[in-house]
């Protein structure tokens, strides 16, 4: 097994401090929202983890496209951590939306254009690892697995656009005056601080967890490739 690499020991140290940090600012240092109160301090991870997971998902379209193009295993392996990674931070942008529902809508779940479109997304990913593991020969799998995630990123836009193409009381994280939702999100200066050194964190902190995913996927390949040896 090699030995971890210095740039990913450096990551993992470097996305602690800055969560630590964001943290800081998201609790501390961002000014409490007029309407919503504290509870509002919850929309500065709940962003970010919501734009993690969108970018695992457009890491899993890339890396689709280019191993039906060349053919080669580690985009295959490249694909599956950014769908594992994006499934998990999409599930903590649901989780923590429903926290901030029930504090300001005053139920859990609504039937509301993002929330439902984000769900779908969800479920679609988590049915791209159902059809991974139905499948046992590699290659099949791995090229079943990058036209599932080609055609699965069509719920990433539409979950992302959903705010602004039908009317919904999901708000939009930077008003604007064309904006299709009902209601915006006029943030101060220190909001916005807060939120883009929140976004930056949680970027970091998704490289961090994607590089070791990766690093976990090519050695399980090479698990799966001894065990073929084996049996032939």
């Amino acid at each position: 097994m090699k030995e971890k690499p210095i740039g990913l020991t450096i990551l993992n140290v470097i996305s602690v401090i800055l969560l630590g940090i964001s943290l800081y600012m998201s609790l501390v240092f961002a000014p409490v929202e007029v309407n919503m109160g504290n509870v509002q301090r919850i929309f500065y991870t709940h962003v970010s983890v919501g734009w993690l997971g969108m970018i695992g998902f457009l890491l899993a379209l890339v890396a689709g496209i280019l191993y039906l193009v060349t053919g080669k295993k580690r985009w295959d392996i490249i694909g599956v951590a950014g769908v594992e990674v994006g499934l998990v931070f999409c599930f903590l942008n649901i989780i923590s939306g429903s926290v901030w529902a029930k504090a300001t809508w005053n139920t859990w779940w609504i039937w509301e254009p993002r929330l439902i479109t984000a769900t779908i997304m969800e479920l679609i990913y988590i049915a791209y690892i159902m059809l991974r593991q139905s499948i046992d020969e590699p290659d099949r799998r791995a090229r079943f697995g990058a036209i599932y995630a080609i055609v699965g990123f069509v719920s990433v836009p539409l979950t992302f656009l959903s705010i602004r193409i039908w009317n919904t009381i999901h708000p939009v994280v930077i008003a604007s005056g064309d904006a299709g939702a009902d209601t915006g999100m006029n943030m101060t200066d220190n909001m916005q601080k807060a939120f883009f050194f929140a976004l930056f964190t949680f970027t970091v902190i998704g490289v961090t967890l994607l590089w070791h995913r990766i690093r976990l996927g090519f050695l399980s390949d090479k698990i799966e490739q001894l065990k073929m040896k084996m049996v032939e």
